[in-house]
């Protein structure tokens, strides 16, 4: 085979939704790891749907999760242009057509709207038009003077009504399908702009894609783009249909969910790579059972014969473990920049915040954790004394209260707050006390803190918040639990 080439051809509607992320990796993974080219081409046909800023959204994007293209708008390797509307505005898509017309695989329909809805029939509950050839018997004559006289047409293509037409797929194999149930699909619409279906086959074969990847909702038109392949006398290619992404309850993946786009989860504090691994998951396994990867290591282990068939789930909890896994990972300096944005947040005193992020990178699985984890820093929250009841400890309200009192002369003659200080005062009381390190451990958390979990212990919190916070918690402590 030739130099393995695929493209990733997005139309710029919005943000980049999950599965056009998957669409752009898998194409990406797929001719790299061949040492191919990977092209993007910026599909806008459908004027309707075209959304200001989201072709910038598209190369920010690629950018960001490190698909670079070889070839594209702003590189160009010599099948351009590379945005489908400059090719419509050069004529390449009705030459094309014109070549199908010529050799009796299209035709020119002239039918008026109102035709075409007495066409319209009910299938399985739904209405759909099946469009009845009509225009095809015009004669060479009756065409030409319609053109002549400025009639709307659309450009259909001539599909056969018997026999079968099959195609083969990487991963789901040979589909065989009733030429009967192909209707002639429109290629060049009535404002001279191509179908989405006819332009991805003549941009694929003039841009020498080896490999098309896209979603399986496409599956059904395949029949038709290799009966247009065929007509043209062009080698088909490669076709690779991922499988359908759920939500949790199975359904599918939709921008309503609130974390179907790249933008939505990087708002909800994902890290980049981590949503590139998981999203290279989303329908492929590697041979073992590794689920960590860079990008680098994805392009040397994929192999899209690994593919299933199955609706893939996107397992939101599994990306939360996923991005913690990256964020444990993360380098220090670089895990402070991104979470100090969101210590700000809840933190305004002036505390050591480094000391604070040391303490969350290891117990966070997304940024905004984060919060939640040291609110407690600025202000003590309210909380309830049943706090200090541990079975494990063997610490109740009582013997909390107890240990807030003798603790607290020793606290207030303590000078040095540091944690190593801190903690060598605590065990000399443990030790003085005969009891276990928790039994007094817990209780001075607990009150200096107001939470049933944190992200360091007692000493470690003590040292942030300082000697006077520290008196001040525990009074408060000694105040609630002598009600």
């Amino acid at each position: 085979m030739s130099k393995v080439r695929t493209r990733f051809a997005p139309s710029p509607t919005g943000r980049m939704h999950v599965g056009n992320l998957r669409t752009a990796l898998y194409a990406y993974l797929i001719t790299k790891h061949e040492g191919g080219d990977f092209l993007l081409r910026i599909e806008d046909t459908d004027q309707e749907r075209y959304v200001e800023g989201a072709v910038d959204i598209i190369y920010r994007t690629l950018e960001k999760t490190g698909l670079i293209h070889d070839e594209g708008p702003d590189k160009d390797g010599g099948v351009g242009p590379y945005v489908q509307s400059e090719r419509q505005a050069a004529g390449i898509y009705l030459e094309y057509a014109k070549k199908l017309v010529e050799k009796g695989e299209a035709y020119y329909c002239f039918c008026d709207k109102e035709r075409l809805e007495s066409l319209k029939q009910e299938v399985a509950g739904k209405e759909i038009m099946i469009y009845d050839k009509h225009c095809l018997s015009l004669s060479k004559e009756e065409v030409e003077a319609n053109l002549a006289a400025g009639k709307p047409y659309v450009i259909r293509q001539n599909n056969p009504q018997t026999g079968t037409t099959t195609f083969h797929d990487e991963i789901y194999g040979d589909i065989t399908v009733d030429n009967a149930e192909l209707d002639d699909m429109i290629l060049i619409k009535s404002d001279g702009y191509p179908t989405y279906n006819f332009a991805n086959v003549v941009d694929d074969h003039l841009m020498g894609i080896t490999h098309v990847v896209r979603g399986n909702e496409y599956l059904s038109s395949s029949p038709k783009y290799n009966r247009l392949y065929e007509a043209f006398g062009w080698e088909v290619p490669v076709y690779v249909h991922c499988p359908l992404i759920t939500d949790e309850t199975h359904k599918k993946l939709s921008k309503r969910c609130g974390h179907s786009s790249y933008e939505d989860l990087l708002e909800q504090g994902f890290l980049t790579e981590a949503i590139v691994n998981f999203v290279a998951l989303l329908g492929w396994s590697p041979e073992d059972d590794r689920e960590i990867f860079s990008l680098e290591e994805l392009v040397e282990a994929f192999d899209y014969r690994h593919m299933g068939k199955a609706p893939s789930v996107f397992d939101y909890t599994k990306l939360k473990w996923m991005n913690g896994e990256y964020i444990k990972a993360m380098d220090f300096d670089k895990f402070y920049e991104m979470a100090l944005p969101y210590i700000k947040e809840v933190i305004t005193k002036d505390y050591d915040l480094k000391k604070i992020a040391e303490m969350v990178k290891t117990r966070i699985e997304i940024f905004p954790d984060i919060k939640d984890l040291i609110d407690f820093f600025e202000e003590l929250p309210e909380y309830d004394t049943a706090m200090y009841c541990h079975k494990k400890m063997k610490t109740n309200e009582e013997t909390s209260l107890e240990v807030l009192k003798e603790l607290l002369p020793i606290l207030e003659a303590q000078e040095d707050y540091s944690n190593d200080a801190l903690y060598e005062m605590l065990m000399k009381y443990v030790a003085e006390k005969g009891c276990k390190n928790g039994y007094a451990l817990w209780p001075i958390r607990t009150a200096v803190s107001g939470k049933q979990m944190t992200p360091a212990g007692a000493t470690e919190i003590m040292e942030i918040i300082g000697k006077e916070e520290t008196i001040h918690r525990v009074n408060v402590a000694i105040e609630k639990l002598s009600k």
